[in-house]
């Protein structure tokens, strides 16, 4: 029986016969030689089509393993080696062995041996490609990447970018030393005021964006959801919807991007000798605004869907803190104390701090500003502060497990252990009754009063 690539090859070469075509005609469309040809034409004069037939079909491989080895190959691999895999099986039989066999040979031999695979092969996920929002704003795109932004020598930290997925422009980004919620408002507050709101965000489950623990509070029990992080409760009070992406390859559009910023930025930021992350910061305008004469792609629609940011942005870009007044009528949360003013609200009073992105300290009380504490001097960075109560406790010892890390926990979800109840000690000598005692008359029904 031919094969496939043998099967083109008799009507051509009775062609050649005929003089209908040349040697060097079939020799290109078989690709083959010409004296090749020239033999196959032979073979097929003198035995027809069965001289076309490879002439090893049916014989056993010149390179093939002799007996010897495959019954040596066999008996350490259930043996000695018991429990590797292929590629591993292969690397100890050449290395420790001296048997020059290949990872298919193995493979083959333990099919043959019937010895199921040490790790089972996935079968092939189908990845369907997400198109391109029609109109810019529709929907952002946002993730980092931690790199060596500023060559070979020099230090890692990571990059944070927002990219429109419509025609896809860099519309945020900024550096930090590691991902984290102060660069992600950064990236953000960049592309509000420039661009304005999107309506929707895609990235993935990073604890800033979503919250990825199993702890659910009375109110929260109730409510019958979760509270959101401190960006998630601003993403809603700004009306934008928040989707987590499941895999990578959900958000491969911006995946991909970090592939050419690490080709072009780092080189970019050489060839301007630059050596510093403030230095690259005052450098990314510039380098955007070549990046998107380059690679940003026209909309589909050209009606942008970007929404006017609210005019009290800043408040609303903060994280958010419940407090009660003290006696002495000041708030605080850790590390940062406020003195409120005289008769802006009582001792004991509910309060909501918001911890501004330039580091300002807000006191709000249904929704009306009654105090304000100014950045402090040093260099400010946001970051979701953790409960008093909860830092006490870790410091006595007490682990909260799976307690979460990037927002602030509220105190219905910190359990402090209880110790058991102590029992009560038995009494070694207990009292024993008086011979007079009720309990030890005998009872007699006849003279009981009851019956007379």
């Amino acid at each position: 029986m031919m094969s496939s690539k043998e099967a083109p090859r008799p009507g051509l070469l009775k062609a050649v016969l005929k003089g209908k075509l040349t040697n060097r005609e079939v020799a290109r469309a078989l690709k083959l030689s010409v004296r090749q040809v020239r033999r196959l034409c032979r073979r097929y004069e003198q035995a027809g089509l069965r001289g076309l037939v490879h002439r090893l079909r049916g014989r056993p491989s010149n390179r093939r393993l002799s007996p010897t080895l495959r019954r040596r190959v066999a008996v350490l691999m259930t043996t000695t080696y018991v429990g590797l895999n292929d590629c591993h099986l292969t690397e100890k039989l050449r290395e420790r062995e001296g048997l020059p066999v290949s990872r298919s040979s193995v493979r083959r031999l333990r099919l043959a041996l019937g010895r199921p695979a040490k790790h089972r092969r996935r079968p092939p996920r189908y990845f369907r490609r997400r198109e391109r929002e029609a109109r810019p704003g529709q929907r952002v795109l946002l993730d980092a990447s931690e790199y060596r932004w500023l060559g070979e020598h020099g230090p890692t930290f990571a990059a944070l970018a927002v990219q429109d997925d419509a025609t896809g422009a860099i519309v945020g980004l900024t550096f930090r030393p590691h991902e984290d919620l102060h660069g992600y408002a950064v990236a953000l507050h960049q592309m509000f005021t420039t661009c304005g709101l999107p309506l929707e965000l895609y990235g993935d489950r990073f604890g800033a964006f979503v919250r990825n623990d199993d702890h659910w509070s009375i109110e929260e029990q109730l409510a019958g959801r979760q509270r959101p992080t401190q960006l998630g409760q601003a993403f809603e009070e700004l009306g934008i919807t928040y989707i987590p992406a499941g895999t990578p390859q959900a958000k491969g559009r911006i995946e991909r991007l970090w592939g050419t910023l690490h080709d072009r930025l780092t080189a970019e930021l050489r060839l301007a000798g630059i050596t510093t992350v403030e230095a690259a910061l005052a450098f990314v305008p510039s380098f955007l605004h070549d990046f998107h004469q380059r690679f940003a792609v026209p909309p589909r629609d050209p009606r942008p869907a970007w929404r006017l940011p609210p005019r009290d942005l800043d408040r609303t870009l903060a994280c958010r803190y419940r407090r009660v007044v003290a006696r002495d009528h000041t708030v605080s949360i850790p590390g940062r104390l406020m003195q409120l003013p005289r008769g802006c609200c009582c001792s004991g009073a509910s309060v909501e701090l918001r911890e501004l992105l330039d580091g300002r300290l807000l006191v709000l009380r249904h929704g009306r500003l009654i105090a304000q504490q100014p950045a402090p001097p040093t260099p400010f960075i946001l970051t979701p502060r953790e409960a008093r109560r909860r830092r006490r406790l870790a410091t006595l010892g007490i682990d909260l497990q799976g307690s979460p890390r990037n927002h602030d926990l509220p105190s219905a979800h910190i359990k402090t252990p209880t110790p058991p109840h102590p029992k009560p000690k038995a009494d070694p000598c207990p009292k024993r009754p008086a011979p007079d005692h009720p309990w030890r008359r005998s009872y007699d029904p006849l003279s009981s009063p009851l019956t007379r």
